[in-house]
């Protein structure tokens, strides 16, 4: 494994400003540039010390408490980044800022203080100047790293999103995830324009809005908030889907506290589910039933995932014997089952399913998800990482940022239909395993290398019929999210073509999910051999 340098969080912001700036210095405004300049304008030891400040959780340090070996000179890179307007320093602190940098028996030193708790301490110092005792204590600056927004905006626009970090430079540089090179260029970044920007921003303040609404619960506060979320709907595909989900997210608190008519406006305006089914449910509720059935109707239609349509006709069916009589009876499931009496082990439940079946196959492989999801990963590698705009905005992505939204497909779908042709065409027992050696340890959220390995996938696709794989695979696309789970936890695989069984286990007490009824159905109605294992102990 490849060794970090001493001063690899420095090159390796260098590299996210260079990046920012290569694909967005078009759209950013003055005080931003400014910052890349001044910062890049910065001697060595002081780009360092920034960087080490920015990541912190501040906003103030005490500088004796700075302690970075790899620099030389600590109060020569504060003073360069004080001199340059990076660097804040203290004129004041509050009670609160002043217990985050002071431990309770420091607090007890500096203002001469008996015992008691560091709560205690602080509600007695709460009226007294704080900084200037911490100062004379020091004797050394309480600082704080300026431009922290700017900083912020830098990550946002680089990584596209607020769940990644610096951590994964790091992991890239010791080899730990290998990405799979795709291209990153302006004509598909995520942000157009500043336009586009500055609303997704817009967007990220009213979250931070909703979560302060939450913490007070002000039922009148929240209809002011939700008024205005109606008021203006977002004019950009970047902001859609967080403004969907703050819609969603304020409507079901509003439901929640009987806003019934507020809650229906917002989740009619919401294009993320639940919004329709949640509406349809508080249609029924308020009493139009047919209204109420009309969406059921027009989701069963073009549902947007597994989950939602499932809801509509269970909501449909209830609606239609209030309005009509009409009693839908659905059919009840009937699998293929089998009972298996075994002596308790360490062994898992599902482990010892496989060993008991493996004299009736030529391998019982014990795969849970893991198996499906990487051959369709394999099988559609090439449109999952399709250049498509918006879909990846930086270096470190394992699939593109919309692999589970609805827009997935719609967005991929001339590629995705020309890759199912070429699939139909092709052996899949050489295909597959050929795409294995081709993008092996690349990061693919699709696919656990770890848990795999090629003569599986090789076996797999030589047994299990292409026609079956790509009735899998079709029912995937439709909702990625919701149907990369639920797979049965056994394959069993003989000899020759067709000769296969998918099988789910369940030990004492277990029960069938949702997602695993949705595939037992569907493999039925395909006509594809799975089977539920029940397990009892023999000694109950």
């Amino acid at each position: 494994m490849p060794e970090l340098s001493l001063y690899y969080y420095r090159d390796n912001f260098l590299q996210l400003l260079d990046t920012v700036e290569d694909l967005y210095s078009d759209l950013l405004i003055a005080d931003e540039l400014e910052f890349l300049n001044t910062y890049r304008e910065l001697p060595f030891a002081g780009q360092c010390l920034y960087v080490r400040l920015v990541s912190r959780v501040g906003p103030w340090f005490r500088e004796r408490r700075l302690n970075y070996p790899e620099l030389d000179d600590i109060k020569a890179a504060l003073n360069a980044l004080l001199d340059s307007g990076l660097l804040l320093e203290a004129s004041r602190l509050s009670s609160e800022e002043l217990g985050r940098l002071c431990t309770r028996s420091e607090l007890a030193t500096i203002f001469s203080l008996g015992a008691g708790s560091k709560a205690d301490l602080l509600a007695q110092i709460a009226e007294q100047e704080g900084l200037s005792a911490l100062l004379a204590f020091d004797g050394q600056r309480v600082v704080a790293p300026a431009h922290v927004s700017i900083v912020e905006l830098m990550q946002l626009l680089f990584f596209g999103n607020h769940y990644q970090g610096m951590t994964d430079f790091v992991l890239s540089d010791l080899g730990v995830a290998r990405y799979y090179p795709y291209r990153l260029d302006r004509s598909r970044r995520l942000f157009p324009g500043r336009r586009e920007l500055e609303e997704y921003l817009t967007c990220i303040e009213r979250t931070e809005r909703w979560k302060l609404l939450q913490e007070e619960s002000h039922a009148s506060s929240m209809l002011e908030f939700a008024n205005e979320l109606l008021a203006e709907s977002p004019r950009y595909v970047t902001s859609q889907r967080r403004w969907c989900r703050l819609c969603n997210g304020l409507a079901r608190q509003l439901e929640r506290d009987g806003h019934d008519g507020t809650a229906i406006r917002l989740y009619a305006v919401s294009q993320l589910h639940p919004a329709r089914e949640r509406k349809a449910r508080l249609l029924e509720r308020v009493g139009e039933h047919r209204e109420a059935l009309a969406l059921c109707q027009a989701i069963e239609v073009e549902p947007w995932c597994e989950d939602e349509r499932d809801a509509a006709q269970r909501i449909g069916s209830r609606l239609l014997r209030k309005l009509e009589g009409t009693k839908i009876v659905r059919s009840r499931d009937s699998f293929v089952e089998a009972e298996l009496v075994l002596s308790r082990s360490e062994l898992g439940v599902e482990k010892q399913v496989a060993r008991a079946l493996s004299c009736d196959w030529q391998g019982v492989h014990y795969v849970e998800n893991r198996l499906m999801n990487a051959l369709f990963g394999l099988a559609f590698w090439q449109q999952i990482f399709a250049p498509v705009a918006g879909a990846f905005n930086n270096r470190f992505q394992s699939v593109p940022a919309d692999m589970y939204e609805q827009t997935f497909r719609s967005s991929r779908q001339e590629l995705i239909d020309e890759r199912l042709l070429e699939l139909e065409a092709l052996d899949l027992a050489e295909e597959l395993p050929r795409c294995w050696r081709l993008y092996h340890d690349y990061q693919c959220r699709w696919i656990s290398w770890k848990y795999l390995n090629e003569p599986l996938v090789a076996a797999a696709s030589s047994v299990i019929p292409k026609n079956d794989l790509l009735a899998i695979w079709r029912r995937m696309l439709f909702d990625p999210r919701e149907n990369r789970r639920g797979f049965p936890d056994l394959l069993a695989l003989g000899t020759e073509p067709g000769d296969y069984q998918m099988i789910e286990v369940k030990g004492p007490g277990d029960a069938l999910q949702d997602s695993q009824k949705r595939w037992l159905r569907f493999f039925q109605q395909e006509d594809i051999p799975a089977s539920i294992v029940w397990v009892r102990w023999a000694d109950a």
